[in-house]
């Protein structure tokens, strides 16, 4: 039983390795690359090459731009274009130490470039991502008695006028964007218009067994609702698709920019990328994936209106369900979502009432702990007998020495004349992985516990605790909980055992705090349980032993 033990611990040491891999390559310091890469080394991918592909032509002055705020967002849109070329998350700051400094998801700084473009091209040259829009203002904000607000901006040349109208919600991350073609010429106008997101790629997605979070495209259609387009299979070859009622996205750990075509027609999804550093890394690529539609026409003395939602915020499961269908698959819980989409909606209802993430962790461990009660209670009743058979089990090692094949036989025929499973001991450990690599997608994927604050010191429980008090905590209460099994009968297994609690403190040392709260409380949820069966176990024990009668002498007086 202890060889299998050993093994389930190690099984159990390697997959906390493989997370914490996974959680060094995504959250450890990486090194800046702004100051490495001239402003100028960008415009070769800005230069046509593919459809939609489009350039935003020369710096202007500062007034080239739009400033636009809402109670969630702060826009900057480019005027040559008519893009969105920058845009902050208010409700969402970089770091609990910073709430003055929002997330800035949306960027043209060079070293983290990611963009949205969009426009209309036609075959003779017409091509509105390149031209100087105009707009009533400058600067927009949303009025407090207000809902929306709408920012209009309007192009006129070679009698054509071209109107993109962005619509902006309160609380709301989708944004409604209006295309409108007016075709003021004799003769009918025939183009495309096309929208897109670029990005400058992050680091190296692929981990050791696929333990990371997701980072790159992702498409949506009829015949695959979510379907990844990575930086790697974007490398390969460029995506060439006809989609119909779809969507497009570029998604990351928290948060995700989206295009939700509204036409009813097949459109033409695509991607491209392009070099702009001297390594093969996705670093040094910029990423494209749009869509085009068909071609348009446009009669004389006509206005021709196109449709798009673009959603750049929050992985929020309600809210992106509300945007597209099966928008909300965009947030990646790994290959064992199904575990991770239960454990994170019970824990979503629990923070209802007791507004507290880190209690909802709690009381989900102890929700998980009564649903596998009965099984644990059996594998703790194994143990228990296992204990009480350790004195024979010594008997028998010292009855047949080194002749293994014996001690084997004898050890399988004293367990099953005691009805006893030497098993029945790792079954609680097995439940407790997936259980285990669930809540870590849980708690570094859910943007609601991203900065959450749990008690006095833990302000975020999606990073580590920086005093290490809870993996110190989860340590001591795995020594205790192992103070309650029987011990092994090898003196090196024994110490080996008693090696792994420090072994996983360490390993811990690192990880979410909630992950550390959930494995603290399982320990001492499990000691509980353990000493309560286990003296269960004893007492029944004893009851089953056989009565000696006392034989009571009755003396007669003479």
């Amino acid at each position: 039983m202890y060889d299998r033990k050993i093994y389930l611990y190690f099984a159990l040491a390697i997959t906390g390795f493989l997370l914490w891999t996974a959680w060094q390559k995504d959250y450890a310091p990486k090194p800046q690359v702004a100051a490495q890469v001239a402003p100028s080394a960008i415009q070769p991918v800005l230069t046509p090459a593919a459809p939609g592909s489009v350039t935003t032509g020369e710096k202007n002055p500062q007034d080239r731009f739009i400033q636009v705020k809402t109670d969630a967002l702060d826009i900057k849109i480019d005027k040559v274009g008519g893009n969105i070329v920058s845009l902050k998350l208010l409700k969402y700051p970089v770091a609990y130490e910073t709430p003055q400094i929002p997330v800035s998801l949306l960027t043209d700084d060079t070293a983290n470039y990611y963009v949205t473009e969009s426009g209309f091209d036609s075959k003779n040259g017409l091509e509105t991502s390149k031209t100087m829009f105009e707009s009533p203002q400058s600067v927009y904000q949303l009025d407090p008695n207000k809902d929306d607000l709408a920012v209009d901006l309007t192009w006129k040349g070679n009698n054509i006028t071209v109107k993109k109208t962005y619509v902006f919600k309160r609380g709301k991350y989708d944004i409604n964007l209006n295309h409108a073609l007016q075709n003021n010429a004799n003769e009918a106008w025939q183009g495309n218009l096309f929208a897109q997101i670029k990005r400058r790629g992050l680091s190296d997605e692929n981990n050791i067994f696929g333990l990371h979070t997701y980072r790159g495209a992702a498409i949506s259609s009829p015949a695959d609702v979510y379907e990844k387009i990575s930086y790697s299979k974007m490398d390969k070859e460029n995506l060439n698709r006809v989609v119909k009622n779809g969507w497009l996205a570029m998604q990351q750990r928290y948060f995700v920019s989206a295009l939700v075509p509204n036409l009813a027609e097949p459109l033409q999804y695509f991607s491209s990328v392009s070099s702009i550093g001297p390594t093969d890394k996705p670093a040094d690529k910029i990423y494209t994936i749009g869509f085009k539609t068909p071609e348009l026409t446009v009669p004389p003395h006509s206005v021709k209106n196109v449709a798009t939602t673009l959603y750049s915020g929050p992985e929020i499961a309600d809210v992106l369900k509300q945007v597209a269908p099966n928008l909300d698959r965009v947030i990646d819980y790994g290959w064992l979502s199904i575990f991770s989409v239960a454990i994170f909606k019970v824990m979503e209802w629990i923070h209802q009432f007791v507004k507290n993430w880190g209690v909802a962790i709690i009381l989900v461990t102890v929700m998980i702990k009564l649903l596998f009660y009965k099984l644990s209670e059996t594998s703790y009743r194994s143990m228990a007998r296992m204990r009480n058979l350790q004195p024979r089990l010594l008997a028998l090692k010292d009855k047949f020495g080194d002749d293994r094949q014996k001690l084997s036989q004898a050890t399988m025929e004293l367990y099953k004349k005691e009805k006893v499973n030497p098993l029945g001991g790792c079954l609680p450990m097995v439940i407790q992985i997936p259980v285990f690599i669930a809540l870590y997608y849980v708690l570094i994927e859910s943007v609601q516990l991203r900065q959450a604050p749990f008690i006095f010191w833990i302000h975020d429980l999606s990073v580590k605790d920086p005093f290490y008090v809870l993996p110190i905590l989860m340590g001591l209460s795995w020594m205790m909980q192992q103070k309650l099994n029987p011990p092994p009968p090898d003196p090196v297994q024994a110490k080996m055992m008693m090696l792994f609690p420090v072994v996983f403190t360490v390993l811990f040392a690192t990880f979410p705090a909630g992950l550390v709260l959930y494995w603290i409380v399982n320990n001492c949820l499990s000691i509980l349980q353990q000493w309560y069966i286990m003296r269960k176990v004893e007492n029944e024990g004893k009851k089953s032993l056989p009565k000696t009668k006392t034989k009571t002498r009755v003396s007669s007086s003479r």
